[in-house]
This record gives structure tokens, C-alpha cells and sequence, in this order.
């Protein structure tokens, strides 16, 4: 079947930015025949500064993520911070996300798992790959094994992250789809004093090798102008590159199954 992409805009900045992002996405991936689902946060509930832009809240921005649905029939990811937006945003979406640094909270993975949704869980920069398994457990509680794994990175001293391939096929081993957020894998956490920094030129380079290494599924954040974008810009890709980043990604994949069978 190929891998799948998770995709958009690190947050709603607006209805227009947002249905622009996601039309662009839907046709190249129609194209190309690759699973997407379209990624975008209506709140940005762990931004560095008490001043960085949040986006416009659960309500306007779940509006806005059902209206990307029905107009591009395309299946929706997003995430939540507290166990309450659970049954609310399972209403509209087809995956709900745990941020990493949530990625332990008990009671947010089980009301995720009883909405009997897709539950993407992304491994804590501080957290060890087979220790995810404990993560699925909890989700499991709850009857839902609708799980996916996200590796995003290691902490490796202070505003800085780095990736272990080696991950993958180790969360693989748990039993679930395992997806490599290639974006925030190369922020610098907190790097420019009071928002977080990113080096994007090594995006790609890190994608291409997760696919490689076993990735059913790789998460990009894009954006028309990464400079320009008021949440995980420096780490985001172009919107027009995508295209033939996936194309070579494709390639890859299907060269990496071709020797494996």
C-alpha cells in the first residue's frame, strides 16, 4: 500500500492559510496515490513564551478542521492537551494526537482510547523507544488498539534533539505502525530565548532515511511561507517542495519493500 503522510500546518492560523495548505496536500497526494491524513493544531498549548500565538481554540478551530473534511473528503489529525477534548474533537476527527511531553498522562490516554479513535502517541524526547510499550498498554485499557507510535526525537543537552533510527524497528516490535515526524525531529527546543528554533534543511534528509529504516508513516509540518508562520516556522517545510520530496520518498519506500519481500 506504501506509507502514509501526516500533514499541515504546525496550527490554525486562519480559514484561509489552513483550507489553502490542505487543498495543495490533498491534490499531490491524490496524485501519487499516498494515504494522507491532514494535520493542523487548534491550540498550541505548550508554546515557549506566555505571548506566541496559541491559535483560535477548540471550538472555531474544530469548525474549521471539519470544514477541511467534507470539502477535500480527507481524514483529520489533530491534538489535545487535557482529557475533557477528547469526546469533543472525536466528533470531527479521525486521529487524535498526544504531544510528547503528554505522552505519559494517564487519564488524556485513556479518554484519547475510549473514543475508539486512531490514537497517534509520540515518544517523549525523554523517553527510551521500548518504553512506549507501557504508553500502549494504557491505551489498551480501554479496548481501542487503534495505535500509532511517533518517534521525534532525543534530548541531547540543552535546545537541541537528535535522531536514533534505530527506534523504529524498535517501536515496530510493540506491535503498531510506527510514524517519524520529520519536522519537529530537527526543532531546537526553546533555541531563540523565547520560541523555539529548528534547522528544516535537515527534514527531508531525515525522512528519507526513516522511510529506509521501516516508517509506515512520516509527518511533515508545512507552510506556504515557513518564515512567515507564527508557530514551528524555522523547523516547517515549503509547501511547494513537497511534491517532489514525496516522489523521492516514494521511491525509497518502494525500493525498501522490493528488497524485503
Amino acid at each position: 500500500m506504501g506509507f502514509f503522510l501526516i500533514s499541515g500546518p504546525c496550527v490554525i492560523e486562519s480559514e484561509e492559510i489552513t483550507m489553502q495548505i490542505a487543498e495543495r496536500l490533498t491534490d499531490i497526494t491524490n496524485r501519487l496515490q499516498i494515504e494522507f491524513y491532514f494535520k493542523a493544531s487548534f491550540d498550541k498549548a505548550n508554546r515557549t513564551s506566555i505571548s506566541s500565538f496559541r491559535g483560535p481554540g477548540m471550538e472555531k478551530g474544530i469548525d474549521i478542521l471539519k470544514k477541511v473534511k467534507d470539502t477535500y473528503n480527507i481524514k483529520i489529525c489533530t491534538d489535545i492537551h487535557e482529557a475533557w477534548q477528547a469526546e469533543y474533537v472525536a466528533k470531527v476527527v479521525d486521529v487524535i494526537q498526544i504531544p510528547a511531553f503528554l505522552c505519559r498522562q494517564t487519564d488524556l490516554l485513556i479518554a484519547a482510547g475510549k473514543t475508539g479513535k486512531i490514537i497517534n502517541v509520540k515518544k517523549a524526547q525523554f523517553l527510551a523507544p521500548w518504553d512506549m510499550k507501557n504508553v500502549v498498554n494504557k491505551i489498551e485499557s480501554t479496548g481501542n488498539k487503534k495505535i500509532m507510535l511517533c518517534e521525534r526525537g532525543s534530548s541531547f543537552g540543552y535546545n537541541n534533539l537528535v535522531v536514533d533510527m534505530t527506534a523504529i524497528p524498535e517501536m515496530k516490535k510493540i506491535g503498531y505502525p510506527v510514524v517519524f515526524d520529520a519536522t519537529h525531529s530537527v526543532q531546537k527546543p526553546g533555541g531563540n530565548g523565547n520560541s523555539t528554533g529548528g534547522r528544516r534543511e535537515y527534514a527531508p534528509c531525515l525522512a528519507k532515511a526513516a522511510i529506509a529504516a521501516g516508517a509506515d508513516g512520516v509527518f511533515f509540518e508545512v507552510h506556504p511561507e515557513p518564515d512567515r508562520a507564527l508557530s514551528d516556522g524555522a523547523n516547517s517545510l515549503k509547501l511547494e517542495d513537497m511534491e517532489k520530496l514525496l516522489k523521492q520518498m516514494k521511491s525509497i519506500y518502494e525500493t525498501v519493500e522490493c528488497f524485503c519481500e
